[in-house]
Order: C-alpha cells, then structure tokens, then sequence
C-alpha cells in the first residue's frame, strides 16, 4: 500500500514539475519581445522606476548621477521583469562601473516589498491631506543618528542645518527601513562588522557586494565552519560592548542574513534592518528602573525556524545585555538552531575528539539554554576563547 502511494505521488511529483516547466516556457513564448526589451534598455536609469519621482519621498539621491549615466546596471537574471514576482524583498545584484576603478558588484534593495511601499506611501498622503492617494512630492516637501550620507554635511556627527527635502528623506528612511542609517552611522571602514553603504537614487540604495550567504557555508570543513564560528562570537561582542558605549542588538539572526568575503573570509552582516541602537550613555544618565542591573534573555521553545524572544524596552534601558549571545548561540551555532529544515547549527557533526572533550557542547548548551544565573555572559567569553584555540589548532596541523 505505502509502495502504491509512494509511485502515485512521485507521478504527482513529475507531472507537476513538468506543468511548472510548460507553463514557464509559455510565459517566456509569451513575453518574447519583453525579454529582448529588457536586454536592451537598462531600466535603473528610469526615474519611476528607481523611485526617483517620489522624492522627496525617498531614501536618498547621491547616487543618482551613477544611475543616470547608467553606470549601474543589473546583472542579467535582474533584468528580467517578470521574475520580480519572486523577488519579494526586492533585492537584486548588479554591476557599478568606474573608468579606472573598472566593474564590481554591488546589491541593490528597495528596502521592502512593493506592497510595503505601497503604504509607506498612503500613510504619508493619509497624514498629509486625510486621503490615500495624492501628489507625494508637493506633500513631502514639508531619532539621532550619527551621520547621513545623503546630504553634502555627510561627515558630521551632530546634523545640523539639513535642507527640507534631506530632512524628509531621512524622516522616510527613519520611517520605512532603518538600515541604510545604521550602515552610514557605523560604516566598515571603521572595522564595523556591516556591508559598506554607497549611496541612494530615489527609492533605491546601494550597498557593497560582500560574498555568498553563511548558508553556503553550513556543510564546510569543519575547520572553516570553527573559524566562522569564531567570528560570529566576536560579532556578537563588538556589538554588544565597544568604545562608542553603543550598543546594537540584532532582532534578526538567520544564515541569510550573515555573508562570507571570497578573499579575507571575513563574516559580514548583510540585513541590517532589524537592529535596535542603545546608547549606553543615555541610559546611564537617564537611569531607568534596574539599569545598572544585568539582563539575561529568556530562551522559550518555538515552532518556527530563526525566532527570538526580546523585549524592546528592556533592551533600551539595560546598560548590561546578553542578546546577542543569545542570538548567536540559538540561531545559528548550537544544536537548537534550525534553518531550511536542518538542525544541529553551524557546529553541527563535530569530530570525535572534540566531542569526546565535551566542553564545547556545554558551552554551546548554557550559551542557548543558561543553568546559571549569568551563565551566558561567562560561557560566551569561555566559548570566544574555545573556538580561538580550535582554530589555532587547525592553522597549526596544516
């Protein structure tokens, strides 16, 4: 009986797989002269297009003069418009060209979805004029962060004397997606652990190219996967406690949105979107209830991939945190994390001597799951200097 059913769906199975592929090359037949289209125009040099007839509605316009002397272009998969109905955060990879510099790649968002945007830009009228719909640029016209890119005073910590249409497209960006501020007010070149921000043209912003996604990276030699271990703890130390007394909690942590350079093997984050800023500093002198006190994160089961348990109001009041051990240790390096229906983590299959050892398991376990009162805090620096000393080892048996 199983064995009949097993052939009827593998039938199901093929005959399904053979329709999808019909009813894409019908689609493709269909849109014949689109594709060519597509191939020839380069559509990031149209203003509708990249959002530049919102303005200042937008995220930003340095980069617009790139984009209209078309030395941005997709790569050839972006070109094709019909694939967008996939591509629902709106990201795409392209080629930026400098004269001397030659041609790199670069990613491209929107920073939402369509629909996001959608309403971004209803919400605007909504308060505006009381209707859904009306002309964005008349009606637009009208936090801190330590620098903005989009203006020409780009280097200052303190933003004084922005023109309107910049304090609107900082209000949108502030409104919409954070992200583009976090990369411009803790850049790489600083040694912050994000994608360098290169600029925005109306409702698109570019960023650096950093390497494939850390899921690529999942079944590794073991040695690579240690190392980049290694590096995600550090992340998740620096971001926690640094000179700057700002603190930056990842709320959202999944393989996806870490990616590895091709050249120094640096670990990256790549979605900065959903990042809460604490100044540690303001919290001092401000001195909410129990700041001074250590806050440790609750670990609760979940029956979806990649979830995190957080309170926002706790984090911003607490000079003390351990989240983003915890986020480190869940979601991506212990046996309790899951992604894309696997489980075991980054760490996973480890060799016989190392479990043999045990140490990393427990320290793995109490980085996720705490025994201890402020367990995580210690077995997270334990597991920083562990996963040191495993790569020390590896580097030296070469």
């Amino acid at each position: 009986m199983l064995r009949i059913l097993s052939l009827k769906f593998g039938r199901v199975y093929r005959c399904g797989k053979f329709l999808f592929i019909v009813a894409l090359f019908v689609i493709l037949l269909m849109n014949t002269h689109n594709l060519f289209a597509s191939f020839q125009r380069n559509e990031l040099t149209d203003r509708r297009f990249i959002g530049l007839n919102k303005c200042p509605a937008c995220f930003g316009t340095s980069w617009c003069r790139k984009f209209m002397n078309s030395q941005v272009t997709f790569e050839m998969w972006g070109r094709l418009r019909f694939l967008d109905f996939f591509n629902v955060k709106n990201v795409f990879f392209a080629q930026y060209g400098e004269p001397r510099e030659g041609t790199r790649r670069v990613v491209l968002k929107r920073l939402g979805s369509n629909q996001e945007l959608a309403e971004i830009d209803q919400k605007i009228c909504k308060r505006a004029t009381g209707r859904p719909r009306c002309d964005l640029i008349q009606e637009a016209s009208g936090p801190v962060v330590r620098r903005y890119a989009e203006t020409k005073d780009s280097g200052s910590f303190l933003l004084k004397n922005l023109k309107d249409t910049e304090r609107m497209q900082l209000l949108m960006t502030l409104a919409f997606n954070p992200e583009p501020l976090v990369l411009q007010s803790f850049p790489s070149d600083e040694g912050w652990p994000f994608a360098k921000y290169l600029g925005a043209c109306g409702r698109m912003v570019a960023v650096n190219y950093v390497g494939e996604e850390l899921w690529s990276f999942y079944n590794a030699p073991w040695e690579k996967r240690v190392d980049l271990a290694k590096q995600l703890m550090d992340i998740a130390e620096q971001l926690t406690n640094n000179d700057f007394d700002f603190a930056l909690y990842l709320l959202d942590v999944s393989f996806d949105n870490f990616a590895v350079g091709p050249r120094d093997g640096k670990v990256i984050v790549v979605d900065a979107e959903n990042i809460i800023v604490a100044d540690k500093r303001l919290i001092k002198q401000n001195k909410p209830e129990n700041y001074d006190v250590w806050y440790e994160s609750r670990y609760e089961e979940c029956d979806k991939e990649a979830c995190l348990s957080f309170s926002k109001d706790i984090l911003c009041s607490r000079v003390t945190v351990d989240h983003n051990y915890y986020a480190i240790c869940q979601n991506l390096l212990s046996r309790f994390a899951t992604w894309r229906g696997t489980t075991g983590g980054l760490l996973h299959d480890p060799p016989a001597d190392v479990v043999k050892d045990g140490r990393l398991t427990a320290l793995l376990d109490e980085c996720t799951r705490p025994q201890k009162q402020y367990g995580r805090f210690q077995a997270a620096k334990e597991l920083r200097e562990f996963l040191t000393q495993l790569t020390q080892l590896s580097n030296t048996n070469r």
